[in-house]
């Protein structure tokens, strides 16, 4: 939608408003809303045209990529600069190895970091962007494989590269036409679909990408496991289905973990009891004259429970809690032995929630 008719359809509604004898005194004169609404779809526009120009020589550009022996070198100036240093890192974090250079340093001493194994991704709006096309001339001639993004399909930078992918657009949102914006998300959007093609033609995993995102809570939910956090030994809470009431309380309240695991002579995994049991017993079976002192644990414990494994990830075993409503987990091994128990606290200090 271009902003004469964003304009015209400003004029209709001030007529309407001054029909309906409403005055908008909050916004003044600036509907920034409606000029907002404008932008978004002059950007959703031009994203979609930019479907009927993948074919050929995206599949042959992705093709060049997957060959690529060495690195992949996005390098564009100014607002082209900034979108080619976000598709390197989005590259480098999805199984291609890349990283952005400066076309501008990259003439004054940077060239050093490129060689003929690379592939260069060379990004201009025009395609005549000095610095650029003198950089990849230089590339050239090293054998480099130049894949350029630009507007113009006969532009200097196009008739330089190997493969060319047009970005262009029928106009920016900028009222002005001015002001990089359609050309800059259509440009971040061909990067994109660059690296995810190459991200499925590699097979990449989540355990891959959790290897390049090993800081923070993204890296923590895929890297973390249940053995990493659950506590174990001396630390488990435990008791035997004979164990007297009163004992199995004292366990379960040393341990402070809210809940005692219940094993057989094997150490295998009986049931569970947890502080929200005790707190049950209390109020049912007490007043029905259940005597703490002359029973033992094994006349109130669970003995249908949820377990998981020492290798389960522990962003599972939250979706686990969650879902079934439990704060505490036992963990067992593939002879259903108890080894461990984790605990939504733990979960919570990792930082996986």
């Amino acid at each position: 939608m271009t902003f004469d008719r964003i304009n015209t359809l400003k004029q209709k509604d001030k007529r309407d408003q001054r029909n309906q004898g409403n005055k908008n005194t909050d916004q003044g004169e600036h509907d920034f809303s409606g000029l907002a609404k404008a932008v978004i779809r002059a950007e959703i526009e031009a994203i979609e045209a930019l479907n009927e120009r993948l074919g050929n020589r995206f599949d042959a550009a992705c093709e060049t990529l997957l060959a690529c022996k060495g690195r992949v070198i996005v390098s564009g100036m100014g607002k082209s600069g900034h979108i080619s240093n976000k598709i390197a890192a989005t590259l480098a974090s999805t199984g291609t190895p890349a990283f952005f250079v400066h076309p501008g340093e990259a003439l004054h001493g940077d060239l050093g970091m490129i060689t003929g194994e690379d592939t260069v991704i060379a990004i201009s709006n025009s395609g005549t962007t000095e610095e650029l096309v003198t950089l990849a001339s230089v590339v050239k001639r090293l054998g480099t494989r130049i894949i350029a993004m630009s507007g113009d399909d006969h532009s200097p930078l196009a008739e330089l590269s190997d493969h060319h992918l047009n970005i262009g657009v029928e106009k920016e949102a900028c009222p002005m036409g001015l002001a990089p914006t359609s050309s800059t998300t259509v440009t971040l959007v061909m990067g994109d679909a660059l690296a995810v093609a190459l991200l499925e033609a590699r097979g990449f995993t989540p355990e891959d990408f959790a290897r390049s995102h090993p800081g923070g809570r993204l890296g923590k939910r895929l890297l973390v496991h249940v053995r990493d956090i659950m506590h174990t030994d001396q630390d488990m809470p435990v008791c035997l289905p004979d164990t007297s009431l009163k004992d199995a309380i004292l366990e379960m309240t040393g341990k402070k973990l809210g809940a005692t695991l219940i094993v057989d002579g094997n150490n295998q995994l009986q049931g569970i009891f947890t502080d929200g049991d005790l707190r049950r017993l209390f109020e049912d079976r007490i007043k029905e004259g259940f005597d703490m002192k002359k029973n033992s644990i094994g006349d109130v414990f669970h003995t249908n429970c949820y377990s998981t494994g020492p290798d389960e990830l522990a962003i599972n075993v939250v979706n686990l809690m969650q879902k079934k409503e439990i704060t505490v987990l036992p963990v067992v091994d593939e002879d259903n032995i108890a080894i461990g128990i984790i605990h939504m606290h733990d979960l919570l200090k990792a930082g996986i929630v």
